[in-house]
């Protein structure tokens, strides 16, 4: 079945980047959409972004200017580029597919998390 690995999280100051990495395993990424959503302790899971196999996207207003997602077919790989990084973007960092490809209606399909940790 599909399986998704997240990667790329890690430890941050205030203001740095980081890139995650979403590697889809089994089938094609372009079957599917892809989203990434953010847990915190004590909050509930938040999407963060979402990403077609068009190149539609569509973001959390609190990231949106900040964050990019993108898609590599040949990789099989979604990506996430976070820029000016702060604490209230810390958290586990989920990527989630769907089945249909063209909209982030349905993301049935997780992964595991990689975290992100913004820090002085």
């Amino acid at each position: 079945q599909l399986q998704l690995v997240e990667s790329g999280g890690g430890l941050v100051q205030p203001g740095g980047s980081l890139r995650l990495a979403c590697l889809l395993s089994n089938f094609p990424l372009d079957w599917f959409a892809v989203g990434w959503f953010r847990q915190a302790p004590g909050q509930d899971r938040e999407r963060v972004s979402c990403i077609t196999v068009d190149g539609g996207r569509n973001y959390a207003p609190t990231v949106k200017g900040r964050f990019t997602t993108s898609r590599d077919a040949a990789e099989n790989t979604v990506f996430l580029e976070m820029s000016d990084l702060q604490p209230e973007n810390a958290g586990v960092y989920y990527c989630a597919a769907g089945p249909n490809a063209g909209r982030c209606d349905i993301l049935d399909y997780w992964g595991e998390g990689t975290t992100v940790t913004v820090s002085s």
